[in-house]
């Protein structure tokens, strides 16, 4: 049995950063039943052409191991059938503007009110109170609000925008807080409201960096390079884009890529003698490192410098991952079956337990509104023939 075998999620949220919240929870084994609307589906359900292939990858990445149904949050039978959901689920997850929830009816006080010990979570750009509080935003916003851009990039160069990073590393906090939500409730038996704004999670990713210009020292971009380490960063190999990520710390490791690169002078030469030394030379070991990486394969080239105690490896591209062994034997990789009859490979939760059953994925991306039978029939009591009525009636639509 899974971690958290027996919890029900009402899974009101859109786009990737809460959706990303709930796919993690719904690894761990909880029962994900994900709202939608044929009125307004989830943005990210629409085919759209990215990672090379035509269709809703993002929404297969984030959909996977969920429920599908559809209910019109805009028709007051509506609120009324999500209302009931709520009142047989553990949590209620929505990733709305800040106060959407509560003028559909649906806000933390009258979600308690039909289940008292419910945990809401509510993921936005800036939190549900505040004078921001009103922004909306996407990833890129987190990440430039949260002072996670401009740290991002090359010296000479602009802020970097950051994309799915964000809106993950959003998910997992949300994921994290969920769950010491639920803590609390079985230690207790109160429910919580858990606020999660996306900026401050961009802005817990850059703790020291916020330390130093509180304590006056200017902070900027660094590109590849390390605060110790060089040579440090990404080298292009003679190969089409594969290239070698290459980290030196101390003496005997700057020694041994001498050897690897059959340049003993280098081990020699006093201007890279010692570690300091050769943090103050880096634009010129970058240089020594680019030219001589141009004429590798990057495989071996990563395997002789690994032999001889360097810490090397190829940059990996997605293709790289998708066909490891090493993670396929872990169950990090998987196949997973779309209704369609077709398969894919997904990208399961990175974590094991000694004694439960791990994180998996077990079904692909829902059809839009695919359990209702289940969910309106067998979860709310809902006869056929009400069903019937409710979709006649654009309630379930």
């Amino acid at each position: 049995m899974k971690p958290l075998a027996g919890l029900r999620i009402a899974d009101f949220t859109v786009h990737a950063a809460g959706p990303f919240c709930t796919h993690m929870l719904s690894q761990l084994g909880a029962e994900c039943i994900k709202v939608e609307s044929a009125l307004r589906p989830d943005i990210f359900r629409k085919p759209h052409t990215v990672y090379g292939r035509l269709g809703p990858a993002t929404f297969d990445q984030v959909a996977s191991n969920k429920l599908s149904v559809r209910l019109n949050l805009k028709h007051p039978e509506g609120i009324a059938l999500a209302k009931r959901l709520v009142g047989v689920s553990d949590v209620a997850a929505e990733s709305f503007r800040a106060g959407v929830m509560a003028r559909l009816g649906l806000g933390y006080e009258a979600l308690r009110a039909v289940k008292a010990d419910i945990v809401m979570v509510s993921i936005s750009s800036c939190g549900q109170t505040g004078p921001d509080s009103h922004f909306a935003g996407y990833a890129p916003l987190f990440g430039a609000w949260g002072g996670v851009g401009t740290l991002t990039g090359y010296r000479d160069g602009p802020p970097v925008e950051m994309r799915h990073v964000m809106d993950h590393s959003v998910g997992l906090n949300a994921a994290l807080a969920t769950l010491a939500a639920l803590h609390r409730r079985r230690r207790t038996g109160q429910g919580a409201h858990v606020d999660v704004a996306a900026r401050e999670v961009a802005s817990s990713l850059v703790g020291e960096a916020l330390l130093a210009a509180a304590a006056g020292i200017a902070v900027g971009r660094m590109g590849n390079e390390d605060h110790w380490r060089a040579p440090h960063g990404l080298y292009r190999s003679r190969e089409e884009d594969r290239w070698i990520s290459l980290s030196v710390g101390g003496d005997a490791e700057w020694r041994a890529l001498a050897r690897v690169m059959g340049r003993p002078d280098l081990a020699a030469d006093p201007r890279y003698a010692s570690q300091p030394s050769r943090h103050a030379a880096r634009e010129a070991l970058d240089g020594l490192l680019a030219g001589w990486c141009a004429t590798q394969g990057a495989e071996a080239a990563v395997e002789a410098l690994q032999a001889a105690g360097v810490s090397a490896h190829v940059s990996w591209t997605a293709r790289d991952i998708v066909g490891d062994p090493h993670l396929r034997r872990r169950g990090a990789v998987v196949e997973v079956a779309e209704c369609d009859g077709g398969t894919r490979a997904a990208v399961g939760a990175p974590a094991r337990f000694s004694r439960s059953a791990n994180p998996s994925i077990e079904r692909g991306t829902p059809g839009l509104g695919e359990h209702e039978a289940y969910v309106f029939g067998e979860l709310l009591g809902l006869s056929t023939a009400e069903q019937r009525r409710l979709i006649d009636d654009a309630v379930i639509h």
